[in-house]
């Protein structure tokens, strides 16, 4: 019973680690329905115990203000845009490698293994508990990108309207942001931020390659081009802006169309290995034992 023991208090230690881990790095939602734009772009925060070690562990990793850092581009794409981020990151990936490691070196040397075999499975454990981060990182960045594409064709229908009522671009976007607050957060939240940067003196070019950078949306990109171009030509963004829309519908629809095209061909394994014999085992399983019972008669010479 001890190495069960160990083990479940190894994987409580690991989820205790990464829910700390994320719920101190994670932003707090809004209070306020509607909130009011304000010159700071990040939103200060009180550090707690946990994440102030993670911070200090972190820190001695990655440069402290490497702004260009590749990991930070992808903690911004998930939505962390503290500006100690990428310390808390890299102090989370320092702990989940050094708790993996001792974990498995304890639950090796009690199951009597040879001290070689123990460093061998702990130095494994690192370089799992080390890169399961990232795994997880890519899987906030998947989940958010997918938020702020489902958001899109509302956000270009209501910048439609703000335009052709007569608004600028950033006041369109900033109204744009309050309305869909509610109901996409994430999405609202970068056109807030853009409005912010556009307030703070950058050009509009600037902001809106920001914009794209920080999403890592392909379809942010083409919206991006867009209004660039209508920019750069002088041209109506109204027109341009509802066609991109249909077209990020249509796009929707067809990849809902694929994905229900797929399933027919994902579900072949499930049916062969688990509903077939299942089906195979009610239906012939009585007519099997009818005819070993026959079969069985048969050759014991009975009528």
């Amino acid at each position: 019973m001890e190495p069960l023991l160990l083990a479940g208090c190894f994987f409580f230690v690991l989820i205790a680690v990464l829910g700390g881990g994320y719920w101190f790095l994670k932003e707090p939602p809004p209070l306020e329905p509607e909130p009011k734009p304000s010159l700071n772009v990040y939103t200060d925060q009180e550090d707690g115990p946990i994440r102030q070690t993670l911070e200090k562990i972190g820190s001695i990793l990655p440069p402290s203000k490497d702004l260009d850092h590749p990991v930070r581009r992808r903690l911004m794409t998930a939505g962390y845009r503290e500006p100690d981020a990428l310390q808390a990151f890299f102090g989370i990936k320092a702990v989940f490698g050094l708790v993996s490691a001792l974990g498995l070196m304890v639950v090796n040397l009690q199951l009597d293994a040879s001290f070689s075999v123990a460093m061998l499975c702990a130095v494994c454990g690192a370089g799992i508990g080390y890169l399961l981060p990232e795994r997880l990182l890519t899987m906030l960045e998947n989940r958010r990108r997918q938020k702020l594409r489902q958001g899109l064709p509302a956000a270009l229908d209501l910048l439609v309207l703000g335009l052709e009522a007569g608004q600028s671009l950033d006041s369109a976007m900033l109204e744009a942001s309050r309305e869909l607050q509610l109901v996409y957060p994430d999405l609202s939240e970068e056109f807030t931020l853009a409005h912010l940067e556009s307030r703070a003196g950058q050009s509009r070019a600037d902001v809106l390659l920001r914009l794209a950078q920080r999403t890592g949306e392909p379809e942010f990109r083409k919206l991006t081009n867009l209004l660039l171009d209508g920019d750069r030509f002088g041209t109506s963004l109204g027109p341009a802006l509802r066609n991109h829309a249909e077209y990020t519908r249509l796009r929707r629809k067809q990849q809902a169309q694929e994905a229900a095209r797929k399933t027919s061909v994902k579900l072949v394994f499930p049916v062969f290995f688990l509903i077939f014999p299942c089906v195979l085992l009610v239906t012939l399983g009585p007519a099997v034992l009818r005819l070993m019972q026959g079969i069985g008669q048969m050759l014991r010479g009975q009528p």
